[in-house]
């Protein structure tokens, strides 16, 4: 397992994109999984390789002098549940800190409203995250958003 930042951007977009188009549960929106494709490019992105083939990635936008949000975040169906998730939020926290943001923070759908939806409330609860606020028209009605926070 190796954790590199990605700064091509053409290289971010398909790492992006290879990845979320293999999370049909949580990116099945077409012109939703492009946008987050685009907007990766201008982001600080990390990527997760297995033998040299990126798994995983996370992305993370500064939204203020003190804090940077998980813009999105992803790794390959088949390779979830052995700790590439953990360890991408493990090295956000450690960029976050060494360049002096004191909060990260993660908007996901809501518990209670999609399956696949609730496993990753869980995720980010067991990663230390604070559910701050339920934003119910955020998105949708169909889709609240869960606002969590992680102080660092």
């Amino acid at each position: 397992m190796k954790i590199s930042i990605v700064e091509d951007i053409k290289e971010k977009a398909a790492i992006t994109k290879t990845v979320l188009e293999q999370l049909e549960p949580w990116f099945g929106i077409e012109s939703a999984r492009e946008n987050y494709i685009q907007q990766t490019k201008y982001e600080t992105l990390f990527a997760i390789y297995d033998n040299g083939r990126p798994v995983g990635f996370i992305s993370l936008k500064k939204t203020s002098c003190v804090a940077l949000e998980i813009a999105v975040m992803g790794v390959c169906i088949d390779q979830q549940r052995k700790g590439y998730g953990h360890a991408l939020i493990d090295r956000a926290t450690v960029y976050a800190i060494e360049h002096g943001y004191r909060v990260l923070h993660v908007k996901t759908v809501a518990t209670g409203s999609h399956a696949s939806y609730d496993k990753t409330n869980l995720f980010y609860q067991h990663e230390g995250f604070l559910p701050l606020e339920i934003l119910p028209t955020l998105w949708d009605p169909h889709n609240p958003c869960q606002l969590y926070v992680k102080i660092l």
